[in-house]
C-alpha cells in the first residue's frame, strides 16, 4: 500500500511540474531584456551632450533590466581639418574691449590661414574621404539583415543630424513597419530631411530654434508610460525648444506639449496654442517614440556636481523617466494609447 501511495505520489509531482514547467519557461522568455541598437552619427551639428547620452541610456538600460544595447553604433575617429572662417565683421557701435578681441580673432584667423596651404588642403579632403567610408560601414549595422541577425527589437537615434547614409533607407522603414521599435531624442527630427518617409515614420521635422528658454510642460496622456509619474505641468528651467515643421496632429499621440511657445515668441504654424514636445505613434506593426528634449547635459544626467548645471538634478531625473517610459512603450513592455487626440 506504501509503496502505491509513492507511486502515486512521484506520478502526481511529475504531472504537476509538467503541468508548471512551461509556464515558469514563459515567464523566463518575457522577461528577457528587448535588444537594442544606439546611433548617435552626426553628418550635420554634434551636440556636446551626445557622450552623456550614451552614458545615460546604457545606465538606464542597466538599471531597468527592461533593454540591454546590443550595439553603439558612434562617430567615427578620423578628425577633418577645417579651413578656418574669419571672424564676424564688427557693428559700427562696438566699443574699444570688442575692438581688441576682433583685432586678436582676427589674428588668429590669419596665421591659421596661412597654414591652409594646397597640401593641407590636400590632406583634408583624404580625411573626409576617409570619414564618409567610416560612416558607411558603422552605419552598416543598420541593413533590415544586419539587425534580423543580431534580433535587435528596437533603434533608437539619439541626437543623431545630417543624411545619414544607411545602408538600406527604404527597408529600414519596412523594418519598424514589420513589428520592431523606433525610438528617437531631441535632433533626431534634424536627421534625414531629404528622406520623406524617415519624417513620416518619425512624425515632425526640425525647422529652428531660438534661445534656451524656460518652459512648463503640459502632459496631455497623463496616464501613459511616458509620462506617468511626471508632473504637469511639468517645469524645466533651461533647454533648446524646437520649432517643428512637417508636423501633424492627427498622425500621433501627443504625450507633452506647451501651451506658449518658448521661442521668441515666433508661432507654430499656427497653432500657438498647442506646441509640441513629444509623441508617440504607431506606423504598420510598429511603434516610433519621440520626444524633443535632449540638448543639455543637465537635462540627461542627475550628477548634481556636473559642471555648469541650470536645471536640478530632479530635470534630468524626470527626463530620464519619460524617456525609459517612451522606450518601454515602443518595445511592447508597457501599454499605452497611440490615438491621435485630434481628427
Amino acid at each position: 500500500m506504501m509503496k502505491t501511495l509513492s507511486i502515486n505520489a512521484s506520478l502526481a509531482t511529475l504531472a504537476f511540474a509538467s503541468l508548471t514547467a512551461p509556464s515558469v519557461q514563459l515567464f523566463a522568455a518575457d522577461a528577457a531584456p528587448k535588444r537594442v541598437l544606439v546611433v548617435t552619427v552626426t553628418t550635420g551639428f554634434r551636440h556636446s551632450s551626445i557622450a552623456t547620452a550614451e552614458r545615460i541610456l546604457q545606465k538606464i538600460a542597466s538599471d531597468s533590466k527592461a533593454f540591454t544595447i546590443v550595439d553603439l553604433v558612434q562617430q567615427p575617429t578620423t578628425v577633418i581639418p577645417r579651413k578656418p572662417n574669419a571672424p564676424r565683421a564688427l557693428p559700427d557701435n562696438a566699443d574699444d574691449n570688442a575692438k581688441k578681441r576682433f583685432e586678436a580673432d582676427m589674428k588668429r584667423y590669419q596665421e591659421a590661414l596661412a597654414q591652409w596651404t594646397p597640401e593641407f588642403e590636400a590632406t583634408a579632403k583624404a580625411a573626409q574621404e576617409q570619414f564618409n567610408k567610416e560612416i558607411v560601414s558603422s552605419l552598416s549595422r543598420l541593413a533590415p539583415a544586419e539587425l534580423e541577425a543580431k534580433r535587435i527589437d528596437g533603434v533608437i537615434f539619439a541626437n543623431t543630424t545630417g543624411d545619414l547614409p544607411l545602408p538600406d533607407k527604404e527597408g529600414f522603414i519596412k523594418w519598424v513597419e514589420n513589428g520592431h521599435s523606433f525610438m528617437a531624442m531631441h535632433s533626431a527630427s534634424d536627421t534625414l530631411h531629404g528622406f520623406r518617409p524617415y519624417i513620416e515614420l518619425l512624425g515632425g521635422e526640425f525647422e529652428t530654434h531660438g534661445g534656451q528658454a524656460s518652459v512648463a510642460l503640459t502632459a496631455l496622456d497623463a496616464a501613459h508610460p511616458a509620462a506617468a509619474g511626471l508632473p504637469s505641468p511639468w517645469p524645466i528651467a533651461k533647454e533648446e525648444m524646437y520649432h517643428l515643421k512637417t508636423y501633424d496632429r492627427s498622425r500621433v499621440h501627443d504625450i507633452f506639449a506647451s501651451p506658449t511657445v518658448p521661442m521668441d515668441g515666433k508661432p507654430n504654424q499656427g497653432q500657438e496654442s498647442h506646441f509640441p514636445v513629444s509623441w508617440v505613434r504607431e506606423q504598420g506593426k510598429g511603434r516610433v517614440f519621440y520626444t524633443s528634449l535632449g540638448h543639455r547635459e543637465d537635462v540627461w544626467d542627475d550628477d548634481s556636481s556636473l559642471a555648469n548645471r541650470l536645471n536640478p538634478p530632479e530635470v534630468a531625473q524626470q527626463y530620464q523617466k519619460h524617456i525609459l517610459g517612451g522606450i518601454r512603450w515602443a518595445l511592447g513592455l508597457a501599454e499605452g494609447s497611440a490615438k491621435p487626440q485630434v481628427k
